[in-house]
């Protein structure tokens, strides 16, 4: 054996050449990578005792990418390009064998091969477009020649990889390998050489693609497919693109098409926002102050007060992952509607394909009902998720704590109340932790993760996990009002509703936030939760125009009217009456409605969560500026091209910032608009949220 590089070995066994690469943890194309591929092919081609090579990868993967840390800096030669050419130019046959992933250029490099072998286990795939991307490295120029082209384009604007048997049928793969993988493809290698196989590159196929040419509407069915999901992402359409240009043009002219647009892409700022936020996620995981030794409490019982909307969610979400649930409620018939909401649930996602029939069953029988809470007595973390009702979260807390086993973890799934507070009332503040579910809880992402002043770190650690272990990302994140998504969306909700009695019309405000790529506006979100959460009919005083809205039973989506009239359908149109109530109260408050600038409303909704963003991050209450963009982007549908808010703040320039901040201080509401401390010292040192 020989040692190219320090990350590539070559050895020949029996005339096969096997190139081994070891670059852990996912074998990422470095250079290293890339220079030892490039000498052991040529090597290979030189050797006469050579009769085929297998690339083979240790450790528990196949080539899984390029090495993202060198997008910024670039790549050093050799570049990937020009390794693949050796490659496809090999004479000798060139074998790739695949286990674990083969994604991004690690599926590139396979297509440079003149076959591929797999364990049955193993995904392919281009997930280039999650990163802002397109694979740049001939992958959408060979892909549909192989797969073909509704095949290409799918795998393409999905990023979603394949399996092996899928590959297989596809055409991707050549053969499934069981058994040992690296034996099996000298198997194959050797019984390529003996019966003198055609060594076709697949630069040189063309058949696959002539089914796309007699089908011209191929690639308006796929732009409509992916229309609503994809809605302002620059990649998925570049990625057809170059597709296309494989249908139409010659392989190098292709290949010219697939570089243009990747340059473009990759210079442009939504690479940037969707790479800044690959890591953002990874880093929110990273606790600074909880070392990775810390022990965590086992989970393996949950219980959960409320079965409403929020406790049937987060039942779900432990049910999903095989843990067993003890559901109590107060009434017999409340307990009985929750658990047929969450049947309904499983059986609509069983009817859609999602999970098997038999998923229904197995999950319905992971949650038990109940009406006593001393049935949580033996549960290893309880979830309070009641109404946001702090004497009720309070007497919730100390029942339980006089019920729940020592070493439980307390949480309660308030979205806005003090956990200091709540953990006050029980003896084991230690143990007690906000676990800020969002709404559908089986559904929605993001779990804001909240510590108190006592929280141990046993349980933060354990909560971290177990966030993991329930498929959701969790942010670890402080005690204030609202902690931090909801402490900042007040701050945009504020400004919506002072633009709309300033006479901005409430459809145009959430246009231009629709726009700017959330999935809707802010009165459409607050007619989707419902105008009348913390409403009271009795102690309502019509002082605002939601009470009024809710006075007059338009009470949001379920009631048919809110901020908007719905149709069966909940298809929303423009309410006059709601302008009507704004020009009401405008008049009563002394204001002079105006037409009012597209530019000005973004701005007033925008940049208020980004100072907002700052005030948080000089209390200390999230631990990074990417922490607050992975809240926003996983729990409220900021556009991940856009970052997050704090990123996008880095990219107006934090300068820019402060002086529109001050700008609209001047005009009025000063103390609103007052730059936030943290974010002036940055702008001035000329930094950037990082």
């Amino acid at each position: 054996m020989v040692q190219i590089t320090s990350v590539v070995d070559y050895e020949v066994q029996q005339g096969v050449a096997v190139l081994s690469l070891d670059n852990p943890p996912v074998n990422a194309l470095s250079q290293g990578v890339r220079q030892g591929l490039k000498e052991g092919v040529a090597r290979a081609m030189a050797d006469a005792a050579v009769q085929a090579v297998v690339i083979y990868c240790r450790g528990r993967t196949f080539i899984a990418g390029a090495d993202i840390t060198e997008f910024a800096s670039g790549p050093a030669e050799p570049g990937l390009h020009q390794v693949l050419e050796d490659m496809d130019n090999a004479t000798k046959p060139v074998i790739a064998a695949i286990h674990g992933t083969a994604l991004g250029g690690g599926l590139e490099t396979a297509l440079c091969c003149h076959f591929r072998v797999a364990v049955a286990g193993a995904k392919l795939g281009l997930p280039e477009v999650n990163l802002g991307l397109l694979p740049g490295a001939g992958g959408t120029q060979r892909l549909p020649r192989v797969v073909g082209v509704e095949k290409a384009l799918e795998m393409v604007t999905t990023g979603v990889p394949i399996s092996a048997v899928e590959a297989l049928d596809a055409g991707l793969v050549d053969r499934i390998v069981e058994g040992d993988l690296l034996e099996g493809a000298l198997v194959f290698a050797r019984e390529k050489v003996a019966h003198g196989c055609e060594l076709k590159r697949i630069r040189d196929r063309d058949e696959k693609l002539q089914s796309a040419r007699n089908k011209p509407g191929i690639f308006a069915e796929c732009r409509a497919a992916i229309a609503a999901k994809k809605r302002g992402f620059l990649a998925p359409e570049y990625n057809i693109r170059c597709i296309e240009a494989a249908v139409k043009l010659p392989f190098d002219e292709g290949m010219k098409t697939e570089g243009k647009l990747f340059m473009e892409l990759m210079t442009g700022p939504q690479a940037a926002a969707q790479q800044y936020f690959f890591f953002a996620e990874r880093q929110a995981a990273k606790i600074p102050e909880v070392p990775r030794d810390t022990a965590e409490i086992p989970i393996e019982k949950v219980g959960v007060i409320g079965s409403g909307t929020m406790g049937g969610g987060i039942a779900m979400s432990m049910a999903n992952v095989g843990i067993p649930v003890t559901m109590v409620e107060i009434t017999s018939a409340a307990l009985e509607r929750g658990l047929g909401v969450i049947r309904k649930n499983y059986e609509n996602s069983a009817r859609k394909g999602r999970i098997g029939e038999g998923d229904v069953e197995h999950r319905m029988g992971l949650i038990r009902g109940s009406l006593d809470m001393n049935d949580l007595a033996q549960c290893d973390l309880v979830i309070e998720a009641v109404f946001e009702d702090m004497a009720v979260k309070k007497d919730i807390f100390t029942r339980l704590d006089a019920i729940a086993k020592p070493g439980a973890v307390l949480a309660s799934n308030t979205s806005a109340l003090d956990i200091n507070e709540i953990a006050a009332v029980t003896s084991r503040p230690e143990s007690v932790i906000g676990l800020h579910f969002f709404s559908p809880a089986n559904v929605m992402k993001l779990l804001e993760v909240v510590r108190g002043e006592k929280t141990s770190k046993e349980v933060i650690k354990t909560s971290m996990s177990l966030a993991r272990r329930i498929r959701k990302t969790a942010v670890l994140v402080g005690v204030c009002h609202g902690f931090v998504g909801n402490r900042i969306l007040f701050m945009r909700q504020y400004q919506a509703e002072k633009l709309a009695l300033e006479g901005a019309p409430v459809h145009r405000i959430d246009k231009l936030l629709y726009d700017f790529g959330f999935p809707m506006g802010a009165f459409q979100m607050s007619d989707l939760a419902g105008l009348d959460i913390g409403w009271n009919r009795e102690t309502s005083k019509g002082a605002t125009v939601r009470e009024r809205l809710c006075e007059m039973d338009r009470r949001g989506q379920k009631t048919g009217a809110g901020f908007y009239d719905y149709d069966e359908n909940r298809k929303p149109t423009p309410a006059p009456v709601v302008q009507e109530l704004y020009a009401e109260f405008a008049t009563r408050a002394g204001i002079t409605q105006r037409e009012i600038a597209d530019e000005e409303i973004l701005e007033r909704l925008l940049l208020p969560m980004i100072n907002e963003g700052a005030k948080i991050l000089d209390e200390g209450v999230a631990i990074r500026a990417s922490d607050i963009d992975v809240v926003y982007v996983y729990g409220y549908g900021w556009p991940v091209y856009r970052g997050g808010p704090m990123h996008y703040a880095n990219t107006l320039g934090l300068d820019r910032v402060v002086e529109k901040l001050r700008a609209y201080q001047r005009s009025g509401d000063s103390d609103f608009w007052e730059p936030s401390r943290y974010l002036v010292d940055l702008a001035e040192k000329g930094g950037r949220f990082s």
